[in-house]
């Protein structure tokens, strides 16, 4: 008895559910200079578009990208403006906008990025012009 019901909460718990979705999955990993970050839903309901946000160690989220909703509900989005230093730690979320206007946060994902010298350097003169 008491296994069906730990066995039961592991599978209810690995499922969760922000404003009008579903989420079952959530990753990001670094490659070749970019981070790719992936999401999976289960259902989605009322969902107006997902905001991706990224936040440094001692930093705020900013939003740096939005995904309409698909309806194989699987989603990428490549993070091509993270590549300014190697070996630095960033924070992921998904922020679920609804059609009514409300909101909801995913869970964090970390990812510890890594660039090629030729990316750095190029990421540094950018910045003088900013």
């Amino acid at each position: 008895m008491k296994k069906s019901i730990i066995i039961s909460l592991i599978l209810i718990s690995s499922v969760i559910s922000f404003a009008g979705a579903e989420l079952s999955s959530f990753t990001a990993r670094s490659s070749n200079g970019s981070i790719i970050v992936n999401w999976h839903t289960n259902t989605e309901n009322n969902v107006k578009y997902y905001s991706v946000e990224r936040q440094t160690v001692n930093g705020t989220f900013i939003e740096i990208g939005t995904v309409d909703p698909r309806s194989d509900h699987n989603y990428e989005f490549v993070d091509h403006t993270a590549f300014k230093t190697s070996g630095v730690l960033y924070i992921y979320r998904i922020k679920i906008v609804d059609q009514d206007g409300g909101t909801s946060n995913s869970w964090t994902v970390t990812v510890s990025h890594n660039v090629s010298s030729v990316k750095r350097t190029w990421g540094s003169i950018k910045a003088l012009f900013r």
